[in-house]
Parts: structure tokens; sequence; C-alpha cells
């Protein structure tokens, strides 16, 4: 990997093209690395787990919206939709827009966190689009997400948006949009032209994720993938874009981030060095923000050693600053703490989720969030019970670059009424590539199972297995097989409606 010094630079100051980070993005982008057959096979299980964490979201209100919004905007030759039959196709730019909504809709799919955070599970949906609709073979899809990984979470490593209040969004624009050019084998001036352009539009607030948190959550990523799409597009038909859009005077990072004088440092690939980020991710397994993911199996384990959950008298959770000013007593939302809230906030609120698993020793992802559970009286009784405190210790183990020291978890302190106490701390989740039991092809294809069969027949759910895992090896045209169509009686909003202006 290389370092890449990144700073603002006046108008009086030269900065070629060649030193401006859009497009040392542009060239790893480029570059035709060598194929990795660890890459291949982490590519092929996240296109599985989007698949399930999608096809369970597929009927709730934000993606069926979404569909139908898609719906408007057939294209012979086009892409297809989550939960629709492959014979029908649409413009890469709304089925991105569609399909990415269904994958964020339940908080469930893979996640990034270093000095920035996000999910780039989200490059999936606009590049496999992009694929189906230009005729890609699944040799090349896997270049690109690849490539789509590799830059959002090498933007992740070097540049942090959370703490200027820009939504992490803002790196998977670029990143999109470099995954696209990659896929696509597009010339590093094309790509660096898409990058700039899709950052300068893709550079919004984390109100999003902020107090009473709405749908939008998960039109967010959708949104910056469908700009992406739209970026590529424009670039491709020989169309310029505000540049230096990291360095200049009036940049993003001049203006929106650390500022005139703030430096950053962010690693990018050597060239024919593989592209390997991808394996740095991690999914989920259970439905909630990715810090909740180690306090629900600490709460799991917890619970086994609580006779009656009624007898706590306070929990106090030692954790990192991330973990305790965004979904912590730490972010000071009062939501959080609100049994009425709705479901994107719940899932955002590490004392509802700690609470919940303690009390039910399992999780789900409907059933945990029933506005019935969460009102429950003993439940908001325990809940207002618990809060989070930085942890010095924890913050520093959430910022280390080493994975086997890298920590997103928590150390629990329980009080009971009687005076007795109990403490326990968990690193990872357990299913962490460090946890008690990592994610395998086994587990995401079990996941898939779980998430779809209520909505998809057997049969098309071992067909999509089948062709996802001979991914390496489809031809061209043959992308299609990697969208499930759900069963027609079971699916909401399956053709166009006339609510909205589309």
């Amino acid at each position: 990997m290389q370092t890449h010094t990144v700073r603002v630079y006046s108008s009086k100051e030269s900065l070629p093209k060649e030193g401006q980070l859009a497009w040392k993005i542009a060239e790893a982008a480029a570059d035709p690395a060598p194929d990795d057959t660890d890459v291949a096979g982490m590519v092929i299980n996240r296109i599985i787990d989007n698949a399930g964490v999608a096809l369970a979201a597929i009927n709730r209100g934000a993606v069926a919206n979404a569909r139908s919004q898609a719906l408007a905007h057939p294209r012979p030759g086009g892409a297809a939709l989550f939960g629709l039959l492959d014979d029908q196709a649409f413009s890469a730019e709304w089925a991105a827009w569609a399909n990415g909504t269904a994958v964020r809709e339940l908080d469930f799919h893979d996640t990034y966190l270093g000095k920035d955070f996000g999910h780039p599970g989200d490059n999936i949906p606009p590049i496999l689009a992009a694929a189906q609709q230009c005729g890609r073979n699944g040799a090349d899809l896997i270049r690109g997400i690849a490539v789509g990984y590799e830059i959002q979470i090498d933007l992740m490593k070097g540049i942090c948006l959370h703490e200027h209040k820009i939504d992490h969004i803002a790196h998977l624009g670029p990143s999109a949009a470099a995954g696209i050019g990659a896929l696509l084998g597009l010339e590093a001036e094309v790509i660096y032209q898409a990058v700039q352009q899709v950052l300068h539009v893709t550079c919004t607030t984390r109100q999003s994720r902020k107090g009473e948190i709405s749908s939008w959550k998960a039109y967010a990523p959708a949104h910056a993938g469908k700009l992406a799409v739209e970026a590529v597009d424009r670039a491709m038909r020989g169309e310029g874009s505000p540049s230096p859009i990291y360095e200049g005077e009036d940049s993003v990072i001049a203006w929106l981030l650390g500022g005139k004088d703030a430096v950053y440092e962010v690693p990018l690939p050597e060239p024919r060095e593989a592209k390997r980020a991808i394996l740095d991710s991690y999914t989920k397994e259970h439905s909630a923000e990715y810090q909740g993911q180690a306090l629900i199996d600490l709460a799991f384990r917890l619970r086994t050693k609580i006779t009656d959950p009624d007898e706590v008298e306070s929990v106090t959770l030692h954790t990192s600053h991330h973990t305790h000013s965004v979904i912590g007593t730490g972010a000071n939302d009062p939501q959080k703490m609100d049994p009425k809230a709705s479901r994107e906030t719940l899932d955002h609120s590490a004392m509802y989720i700690f609470a919940v698993a303690l009390q039910d020793g399992s999780w789900h992802h409907v059933r945990s969030y029933d506005p019935e559970r969460a009102a429950r009286p003993d439940t908001v009784a325990l809940w207002k019970k618990i809060r989070t405190v930085e942890d010095p210790e924890w913050t520093r183990r959430y910022h280390l670059t080493d994975p086997k020291e890298k920590a997103f978890g928590a150390r629990a302190e329980i009080v009971f009424r009687n005076g007795e106490r109990r403490v326990d701390e968990l690193a990872v989740a357990n299913a962490h590539p460090s946890g008690a039991r990592p994610f395998g092809r086994e587990d995401y294809i079990r996941k898939f199972t779980a998430l779809a069969e209520d909505v998809v027949l057997p049969v098309e759910r071992e067909r999509f297995l089948d062709t996802v895992q001979r991914l390496p090896k489809l031809r061209a045209g043959e992308l299609s097989g990697l969208n499930v169509p759900v069963e027609p009686n079971k699916l909401v909003r399956a053709e166009r409606d006339t609510r909205g202006i589309f």
C-alpha cells in the first residue's frame, strides 16, 4: 500500500492532476490488479449477504416505495430489481436506487469501522446494476466490487467525516464510481472526473442518523449509488467536474472537513497490487448498528448468569467514544430512550439493544423492534437503567489498525438491588473475523436462507445460490441470474403506482 498525504492548496499553489487524491483513486481503480481467490470468495459471500437482507426488507415501506419509483423507468436490456422476475429490466440508476434501499433498510449487512465508518456492501447494488445493463461478466463484476470496497475502506481509514458531521455516503459515492469505472475498464481520466462529480453531490450532513432517525437512513446510500451511476455516465460522455475536489481552496476538505490546515493520510494500493480491503470488513449476525453486535452477544452471555433481570439496579457500558457518542447516552438523543421511537432509532440505541438482548436471549430483525415489544413495561424500566460511558482504553482499541487488537465492544457492569455486581466484557462480536464464531460461507448461506425463506420459493433460493457461487465463470448476460424473484402473491407494490410524480 502507498500512503498519500492530502491537504488543501490555495489557488496560487500548483497541484498537478497527478497529485490529487481523486486522480490517485482513479489510477487505483483503472489498475489491472491480479486475480485474488480470497477476494473473489468474499465478493460472493457479500452478494449472498446483500440478497438475504434485501429480501427480508422487500415489503417494508421504504423499499416498496423505492421499487415503485424504479418501476416507472423500464429499459430493455437494463438492470434487474430485487423481488421481480429477471425478464423485467429497468434503468441502471433506478435499479441501484431500489436495490440499494432494500439492502440498507434493515441495517443488517456488512460494515467497516476506521477513522470513519460505513457499509461497503452499499457498493454492490450500483456496480451490479451497471454490470447487468452493460452486459459484463462475472470476472468484471468481481473486479468492480473489489475496487468499490477498496476505495471506500481506504477512505474510511484515512479521512474522518463524522467529526465534522458529514454523513459517510461522502466516501461511498467516490468508491461506487471507482468500482463502476473498474467494472467497465474505463481510463483513469474518465474515472477521475466521475469521482470528483459524485463527491461534490454526496456531501450531506449526519442529521440523517441523529435524533428521530427516518427511512432516509436507508435511502441515503442508495442515493449515493444512483448518483455514482449518473456521474460515470456523464464522465464517459467527456464532461468534466469540480477540481480539485478534495484539495481545492473551496473544496470538500477546506469547507466541510478539517479546513485549510488539515492533513489526511490515505492508503491506496500500489500498482498491480490486489485490492483486498474487502477482507478487512465484517458482516452482521444481528440486525442492529454494528457497535450493537458485540453488545447483543455480551448480553446473551450475561443473561445466563442473571436469575431475574427485574432485580437489576443499574447497567453501565464502558465503551469507545464512537459507541458512546453515536448510539449511547453520549449522543444526548432522548429519542434513544423513547419506546415510541422509530425502528431506525432503536437500532441505533445501545441501551435498547442491550435491554432487549438481556431479557430475550435472542435477536430478530422484526420481532425485536415490534412496537409492542419496545413498549413492554419491564423492558422500558430496564432500558432506563442503562447508560454508556466513554473509556479511553476502549477508544484506543477502536482506533487500532491491527485487526487482532481492534475492538468494537464494551465492558458491562451490572449492579443488582442487593448490592451484588456482575462484570463481563466482549471486544468483538462472535461473527467478527476475530470473534468466537467467524462467519464463513455456510453462515452467509444460512443467513440468506433464514431471511428469504418466507418470500422466495426453495427452487429459486437454490438457483440463486448455485449461480452466485459460480460467479467467476459467469458469462456476459448471465448476471441477471443474481436477482432473486419473490413469490408474486407475496410482493407488495409489484407494479407501478400513481401516488407520486413518476
